[in-house]
């Protein structure tokens, strides 16, 4: 389903709204991968039932930047950041890449501007 305005002057969004907001791909892709570190540690910190406080001592930040933590203000945290405050809390990272549906299209490894040279790409 295309987006669409409705009647009502609203907005439909088929997949994610940072897309739609015409980021340039690097910071939208960054963006998705903090709101999803962000939201893990959100239901880590709930689902151990850890208050302000103790996050103050777990991760030896002041009650500011706590409240940065809890409120969602990606932009003062980095993914390196949000990477040590899970690791601080117990939880491990993991890294996994799986087929993007917002981008189908495959581009060979020799078509991408940053791939490295192969043998047929030297002159001979």
């Amino acid at each position: 389903m295309p987006n669409k305005r409705s009647e009502e002057n609203e907005y439909w969004v088929t997949g994610s709204v940072l897309d739609e907001l015409g980021l340039d791909r690097q910071v939208a892709l960054e963006l998705k991968l903090k709101a999803a570190l962000h939201q893990k540690i959100l239901q880590l910190v709930k689902r151990r039932g850890i208050r302000a406080r103790d996050l103050e001592r777990i991760l030896e930040i002041q009650q500011p930047r706590v409240s940065e933590l809890m409120r969602g203000k990606l932009s003062t945290l980095s993914v390196a950041r949000l990477l040590l405050y899970a690791d601080l809390l117990g939880a491990q990272a993991e890294v996994k890449l799986k087929k993007s549906r917002a981008h189908p299209t495959l581009h060979s490894a020799r078509s991408h501007p940053l791939a490295a040279p192969t043998k047929t790409d030297y002159p001979p």
